[in-house]
């Protein structure tokens, strides 16, 4: 088990008389190998999760195990961060430094490596990002684009070698074709880091990418689904304040047209259409 998370509660300003209720006794298992998606509105509790996977907030109450290091108990910080790679949903708050090499090669330098090891690791995160070394190395972070920062950020993390790889709304703010290549890129990372987590509220890249999916609302948890079981039960998502998506929405109208689909994704829904012409003609 990658990670495994047992009554896990938090609550912000727990002695205030505003305090926030923002995880209430969560209860889930992340398997090797998932692409694990979490979806839920605003203030369900999504980014609060994610944050105590790497120690970005510690343990208040439950249990929570990480690649075999209790998070209850006294832990290297370091040895978490680098097994755990996280990249946010504005990468402008996770670049810093003066140039995107530099910027790469941080996470490898806090972790102790010779010059080489960090050299090696920083070109090798860069190209596999998609992006030209020798022309972009020496560039200001911000001085790029939107989508190359979000790959800059990307290999940052992928250059301290994490088996966990977390990522907050990966596509937030880019256009559709920038979203399509960020979600192929990531995907083409399944060798290296066999598991992934995404936070998003596009149902449709969480229904096309993830296997699993932990759904919440207001701090609980309401259950953890693979996509066919939230096709079939889609009061569960629509309760959590989301809308299916829109591959669902057009299998539902052409239901209503008397068609017979039954498709949880769009190369799917195109051959099943294919197929159901053809019967008519």
């Amino acid at each position: 088990m990658t990670i495994k998370i047992k009554n896990l509660s938090h609550i912000y300003n727990p002695k205030a008389p505003f305090k926030k209720v923002a995880l209430d006794n969560i209860t889930l298992d992340i398997e090797h190998g998932d692409f694990f998606g979490i979806i839920g509105h605003t203030g369900s509790g999504k980014s609060t999760l994610i944050s105590h996977l790497n120690g970005l907030i510690k343990l208040q109450s439950g249990d929570l195990t990480v690649d075999g290091i209790d998070l209850s108990k006294r832990y290297d910080y370091k040895q978490l961060r680098a097994k755990v790679g996280m990249v946010f949903q504005y990468p402008e708050r996770q670049l810093f430094d003066i140039t995107i090499e530099r910027d790469v090669g941080f996470g490898p330098r806090n972790l102790g490596l010779d010059k080489d090891e960090i050299d090696k690791r920083v070109k090798e995160a860069i190209i596999k990002v998609g992006l030209e070394f020798e022309k972009i190395k020496d560039r200001s972070p911000f001085e790029i684009s939107g989508g190359q920062m979000r790959r800059a950020a990307l290999a940052g993390v992928l250059a301290m070698k994490p088996k966990i790889l977390i990522l907050d709304e990966p596509t937030a703010g880019l256009d559709p074709k920038g979203k399509k290549q960020i979600l192929h890129l990531i995907n083409s990372l399944r060798n290296e880091v066999p598991t992934i987590i995404m936070i998003s509220h596009n149902m449709d890249e969480i229904f096309e990418n993830c296997n699993k999916i932990a759904v919440l609302k207001d701090g609980k948890l309401k259950g953890v689904f693979t996509p066919r079981e939230l096709y079939d039960n889609s009061s569960i998502v629509v309760d959590s304040g989301l809308k299916m998506p829109s591959v669902y929405q057009i299998i539902s109208a052409l239901k209503a047209k008397g068609y017979d689909l039954n498709a949880i994704n769009e190369e799917e829904l195109i051959e099943q259409i294919i197929s159901a012409k053809g019967d008519t003609l």
